[in-house]
């Protein structure tokens, strides 16, 4: 069972967003907040699989939640997505830079709302390579002030081939495809190097391919 909360400080989408996913077998709707704060206590109440997250609340914004509640490792297990109206790039970049799983608009149909649930809740990406790419080429340059390989000496050769693409958006069977390898194979080096770097799930591997320079603008996986 997938256990989710909603955090919105509009009580009629919480509500449409509780309704819609109770009605889905493996989904829970255990807890609501109206703003960032009671988010942030929420989660740490419940220790929830996802959270869907407005970017626009009082008393601590959805950004600044989801930042929050990244950095308690108890919530390790714990992945958000944001919600909001607004679809900007800034706040995708600062959701995804304060360890966000996903971006959603809120005039999203309701069967695409109940995958990214479904989606996050086993650790994938809620970016389309598309929109991957298109972000992070534009905000590459500040992502990490000095290049830093360190991290990736604990990656053998076929992990860094493997991360540079999941970098470019490639999915696991993409993966599987383009290097031989059957797709649980695939998901296997991505695992294994998720587990290496510490990330949480596939966006943080995105941004370490770009900021270890894995992935460069400009480039593509052809």
């Amino acid at each position: 069972m997938i256990r989710v909360v909603i955090a919105d400080d509009q009580q009629l989408i919480r509500a449409g967003f509780s309704a819609l996913l109770a009605s889905e077998a493996d989904i829970d709707v255990v807890g609501e907040a109206a703003t960032g704060s009671e988010a942030v206590d929420l989660v740490a109440r419940l220790r929830p699989d996802v959270v869907l997250m407005d970017i626009r609340m009082p008393d601590g914004d959805g950004i600044w939640a989801t930042g929050q509640i990244v950095a308690d490792p108890l919530n390790a297990a714990t992945h958000i997505v944001i919600v909001t109206t607004f679809e900007i790039d800034e706040y995708v970049v600062d959701a995804i830079r304060a360890g966000a799983s996903g971006f959603l608009v809120k005039d999203t149909e309701p069967v695409e709302l109940i995958r990214a649930v479904r989606v996050v809740a086993r650790g994938d990406a809620l970016l389309s390579p598309g929109v991957t790419k298109r972000l992070l080429e534009r905000v590459s340059g500040g992502l990490s002030a000095v290049l830093d390989t360190r991290a990736l000496s604990v990656l053998t050769d076929r992990e860094r081939e493997v991360l540079t693409l999941v970098g470019h958006g490639l999915t696991n069977e993409e993966i599987a495809t383009k290097l031989f390898l059957s797709p649980f194979t695939a998901k296997t080096h991505v695992s294994r190097i998720m587990q290496k770097l510490g990330a949480r799930d596939r966006v943080q591997l995105v941004v370490t391919a770009y900021e270890t320079h894995l992935v460069r603008t400009g480039w593509n996986a052809g």
